[in-house]
């Protein structure tokens, strides 16, 4: 089976801000680094960055305030005009669509849900979810019943007829999100939508944000600054320093191979077995029917498997997400692995 065209791709973006920057790029320098940049009076916000974001995944973008991670996903949607470089969305080069091709593609194929809520707060939770709709001329009843199947969507059913300020900071950000997927986006930014929540409501978050894309199965660029934020909601990460990616891959690749010693340095304290899946683990052979020993998925990290070893269990299947087995993983391996660190 052929591999399907990326959702969005990424050629040599750049980023610089300061007088004559474009000009600056096209004469090729030899040295680009950050200082060479500094010593001509130019910030490099992006520099050169190649990315793929696949049809479905969640493609975390990480690293340190003032790395580029946010000005780069503003970039790709061009709410920040690029230096130079291609974007191509659906095959779609964004950087030669005028701008009223660009806010076709930003009302009706993508949805961005920024750190700060900016609801309206004139406008109950119903009229806030709907705006975008009211904004694409949609019709009242249509864009009311869409927006009352994201509120529910969302959990926030019970209030439809709240004003924000009658809602706690998660119920915020709930609504947030649902406005967000009102317009049903093929490709939805998240630019550190929780990192202004308490540790609690932030988890329960996450949980609910994993939850939707079981759902939704959408194509997502997330941003974080939080690692553990990162490998929770993972399918691939990209860690940008000075502007730069410096290593893209899953989050074992990160944390099992780094490839600087600034993403060593980034790593160091993740726990392997909070990043390592089961279906790295498992070991072939003959697999026991179901129902004669307990079943993990296959994309279950290590950590959320080792409590389903309880007495007298020393093997558990590794099924994919249609329940068919692919291997067994052992007790022994995982206490290996675990103690490994």
């Amino acid at each position: 089976m052929t591999q399907s065209m990326p959702k969005l791709v990424c050629r040599d973006v750049w980023k610089i801000f300061g007088t004559r920057a474009a000009e600056f790029l096209a004469g090729a320098p030899a040295d680009t680094s950050p200082e060479a940049l500094r010593a001509r009076g130019l910030v490099g916000a992006v520099r050169a960055v190649n990315l793929e974001v696949n049809e479905g995944e969640i493609f975390v973008i990480m690293g340190l305030s003032g790395s580029g991670k946010s000005t780069l996903v503003r970039c790709l949607s061009r709410l920040i005009e690029p230096t130079a470089g291609e974007i191509l969305f659906n095959g779609e080069n964004l950087l030669a669509a005028d701008d009223a091709r660009m806010i076709e593609i930003r009302r009706h194929q993508m949805g961005m849900v920024f750190q700060h809520f900016a609801l309206l707060p004139h406008l109950t939770v119903l009229a806030n979810v709907a705006f975008p709709l009211e904004v694409q001329g949609v019709a009242r009843a249509k864009r009311e019943a869409r927006a009352r199947e994201m509120i529910e969507l969302v959990g926030l059913g019970d209030k439809a007829r709240f004003f924000p300020r009658e809602l706690s900071g998660g119920q915020q950000q709930r609504v947030g999100i649902a406005r967000s997927l009102a317009v049903e986006p093929e490709l939805w930014f998240l630019d550190e939508p929780f990192s202004a929540l308490d540790p609690l409501i932030r988890r329960e978050m996450q949980d609910e944000f994993i939850r939707l894309q079981s759902v939704l199965k959408k194509t997502i660029v997330f941003i974080t600054h939080d690692f553990d934020e990162a490998i929770r909601l993972a399918d691939r990460i990209a860690i940008m320093k000075d502007g730069a990616i410096v290593q893209a891959g899953t989050p074992e690749e990160l944390v099992l191979n780094p490839a600087t010693g600034y993403v060593a340095e980034f790593t160091r304290n993740v726990a392997k077995a909070k990043v390592v899946r089961a279906a790295s683990v498992m070991r072939g052979g003959a697999i026991p029917e179901d129902g004669e020993c307990p079943q993990v998925g296959a994309r279950a990290t290590i950590a959320e498997a080792a409590p389903l070893f309880a007495p007298g269990i020393a093997r558990l299947r590794v099924v994919d997400a249609s329940g068919a087995p692919l291997g067994m993983l052992e007790r022994d391996d995982v206490v290996e692995l675990m103690m490994r660190g």
